[in-house]
């Protein structure tokens, strides 16, 4: 079975918006779900040249608190710091860890990177299609497809199904690619962020630090 190169597909989807907007046309709005603001970094730098981006940062699964508070702050901090071409806004989601543990029950023993994941993924790209929808943003997408760790396969067909479900693009993507993680990194230290050890929920906390 062929694995889709949803680099390519984002590739050409942006020739298609650079010469609609060359043209005179409306630049179109991306409503960019983040995890943190480290894999936010390339993220933006890549698509600030073609949309007027609003980062959106619903992360329930953030354990503890205080380093829920860290990364926002540091999404936030960048955000500010960044000269990107267009204004980028920044929207925080309401930080409901009950409705992650809910979503995860009977899944606990799950080893990161599986069906527990997977579930994270719809969490999160659904709230942020319902938004999307809500505001009538062109566009919705995540940054978590920059990770090494993460499904970029199930990470778009979550968010195509969303996105048909709700009527909003989805923008495939897989941020990973053309040394995507690896740009991240640099603009990491470039802006002297702090990188997290783990993913984010208790579970990873606890296979990292174990």
């Amino acid at each position: 079975m062929n694995r889709k190169n949803y680099q390519r597909m984002l590739e050409q989807t942006l020739m298609k918006i650079k010469a609609a907007t060359d043209a005179g046309g409306a630049v179109p709005t991306l409503l960019l779900h983040s995890c943190c603001a480290p894999c936010s970094s390339y993220v933006l730098e890549y698509l600030s040249e073609y949309f007027r981006i609003t980062v959106f940062y619903y992360n329930p699964n953030i354990y503890p608190q205080q380093e829920y508070a860290m990364r926002v702050g540091e999404q936030q901090e960048f955000i500010r710091r960044f000269p990107a071409k267009y204004p980028i806004s920044f929207i925080e989601g309401a930080y409901d860890t009950q409705r992650f543990y809910e979503m995860a029950k009977g899944m606990e023993e799950v080893p990161e990177g599986g069906e527990r994941c997977f579930r994270c993924y719809e969490l999160r790209l659904r709230e942020a299609g319902e938004l999307a929808c809500a505001r009538n943003f062109d566009y919705f997408t995540t940054t978590l497809s920059i990770s090494p760790l993460k499904n970029a396969d199930k990470l778009n067909e979550i968010g195509m199904r969303i996105g048909e479900e709700l009527g909003v693009t989805y923008l495939q993507s897989d941020f990973k690619k053309k040394n995507g993680y690896k740009r991240s990194t640099e603009l990491s230290k470039e802006y002297g962020m702090y990188r997290q050890d783990y993913c984010g929920c208790v579970y990873s906390y606890r296979e990292r630090h174990q």
